[in-house]
């Protein structure tokens, strides 16, 4: 309605100023008017042309006073019609965005359709695994406690074998002993067959036990013990004649080396030995010292060695033969430790009581122990009882 009115105001307002300017023209043209040096006639035509400029700007003037519209379609068309073709062009790639999300939404919908089915696969599968699954551990914690029990055997086993291992390694050092023995038999077999052998190697003919109160009277000392091991000496090889010259001979070397030894705080033991076998009648007699210090080998009431009685061990003699390796034994132990003493003091008529007991006792193993009596030094001699394990007699009696 309002594009109506315009038209018709420009209308009212085109006819009124083409009649003011026509009356305006010919009025000039009646007048004679000139202007610019123009002839009458041709100021008219000027006048006429201004008044048909006027028309024209105050139309375009009024139009654009009142529609908001000419005058953004005038002065902002160009622009306008760029911004709407971005416009259609941002509004074609968002269709085609659309487009493309719609599809991809489809194909996502296909995918998950098929994911769907998938996992129910995987479910179906997993259902049917932990179905398979459920005998397998069953099956395995089977495997591990038969792991476990064979663990725990192989430990006893190498248990067995280090024990094994350790009674070999025992053996074996009883096997080098007893030819170490054998030798020295053999040796002395072959002295035996060449003479008297009165003094066997490694004899003891002296030993003291030494605590200096001063290191000077080392050599003293050293010097009474040596004269005490020659005259010992001379007793055994040379018996009935008088001790009037010194038979018995000591490396020096070694003889310094004592008295070094015995220079040192503490209680010592010296002890002289044969250096060979020694036939009666001979005039020299090769010997060494030997020291060491002054300990407790054994205590009042300890265990020193055992030993098993088998039950078919039921004569005399087979009792006795055990009783004298429990002895054996015993004496092993002691010289192992220290001792110089070269027997074992035991009472005769406990043994012969003990054997009687062991040879009326009932069929079945015996566990028999020697056990010292008091507390022996180095030097000490040592004394031993041999009873059964507490009790055992008894317990197979009743």
């Amino acid at each position: 309605m309002n594009g109506w009115l315009l038209i018709l105001a420009l209308l009212v307002l085109g006819g009124v100023l083409s009649t003011l300017g026509d009356r305006l023209g010919s009025r000039v043209g009646k007048a004679r008017l000139s202007l610019f040096n123009l002839r009458p006639r041709r100021t008219a035509v000027v006048i006429t042309v201004l008044t048909g400029s006027l028309i024209s700007a105050l139309s375009l003037g009024l139009m654009l006073m009142v529609s908001r519209q000419l005058r953004i379609g005038l002065f902002e068309l160009d622009e306008l019609q760029a911004k709407l073709q971005t416009s259609r062009d941002a509004l074609k790639t968002s269709r085609l965005a659309q487009s493309n999300a719609e599809r991809d939404l489809q194909q996502a919908k296909l995918d998950s359709v098929q994911v769907q089915n998938e996992l129910k696969q995987v479910q179906k599968r997993a259902a049917e695994l932990r179905k398979e699954l459920a005998p397998l551990q069953k099956q395995r914690q089977q495997l591990e406690a038969e792991k476990a029990r064979l663990s725990r055997d192989i430990s006893k086993k190498d248990a067995d074998i280090r024990r094994t291992e350790v009674e070999l390694v025992n053996v074996r050092s009883r096997i080098n002993k007893a030819e170490k023995e054998l030798k020295q038999l053999e040796t002395d077999l072959i002295a035996l067959r060449r003479g008297d052998v009165v003094l066997s190697s490694g004899q003891q003919l002296v030993a003291a036990t030494l605590r200096l109160d001063n290191p000077s009277q080392a050599r003293d000392v050293i010097n009474r013990l040596l004269q005490e091991a020659n005259q010992e000496a001379f007793r055994r090889v040379r018996p009935g004649e008088e001790a009037n010259r010194q038979i018995l001979l000591v490396p020096r070397s070694d003889i310094k080396r004592i008295e070094q030894i015995i220079r040192k705080p503490g209680t010592w033991v010296v002890n002289v030995r044969s250096a060979a076998n020694v036939l009666r009648g001979e005039n020299v007699v090769y010997s060494f010292p030997d020291v060491r210090p002054n300990i407790t080998v054994v205590r009042k009431g300890e265990v020193l060695a055992r030993t098993t009685l088998d039950q078919n061990e039921q004569s005399a003699e087979t009792i006795r033969n055990r009783l004298n390796l429990l002895l054996a034994s015993t004496l092993a132990e002691v010289k192992r430790r220290g001792s110089l003493s070269s027997g074992l003091q035991i009472d005769g008529g406990k043994m012969n009581q003990l054997g009687k007991a062991l040879l009326n006792r009932p069929k079945g193993q015996v566990e028999l122990e020697a056990i010292a009596l008091r507390n022996s030094d180095t030097a000490d001699p040592v004394a031993v009882v041999l009873q059964p394990v507490s009790g055992e007699l008894t317990k197979q009696d009743r």
